[in-house]
């Protein structure tokens, strides 16, 4: 996509500040700062999110999330690793090209990266209902 700016990125068209690169992939920090070490990894192809991402592209963006992960907690000494993602406005994304958001943590109390829910009175049964695929 011509406006994607994870297209340009992908494509070398717009600078970052790449981690890992392969074939199908790319690691780089986001440039919010908002934590040290914040990764997006995104793959080369433009999908929009996981919902319309081809499977096996989506494989090799999970092991690529996979690689770095390890790589900041088995080599640079974090202690823990969250990874985030959003689908579509209504859950966050805001840049719509598939991305993982990897947030190595050395402790705890770094920053709190779970949301925090309300809960739901609605019963196990109920949501089953809803829910189960068939």
């Amino acid at each position: 996509m011509d406006d994607c700016i994870f297209c340009k990125i992908a494509k070398g068209e717009s600078p970052c500040y790449k981690i890992y690169e392969d074939d199908f992939t790319i690691a780089f920090l986001d440039i919010s700062k908002d934590c040290y070490g914040h990764t997006l990894v995104i793959p080369k192809k433009h999908f929009k999110n996981v919902i319309d991402c081809d499977g096996e592209i989506f494989a090799r963006v999970m092991l690529t999330v996979q690689k770095v992960a390890k790589h900041y907690v088995n080599n640079l000494g974090f202690k823990g690793i969250n990874i985030l993602n959003a689908n579509n406005k209504e859950a966050g994304q805001s840049v719509f090209h598939l991305h993982f958001h990897i947030l190595p943590k050395m402790n705890e109390s770094d920053f709190d990266s779970w949301p925090k829910l309300n809960g739901t009175f609605v019963s196990f049964e109920e949501q089953l209902e809803h829910l189960k695929l068939n």
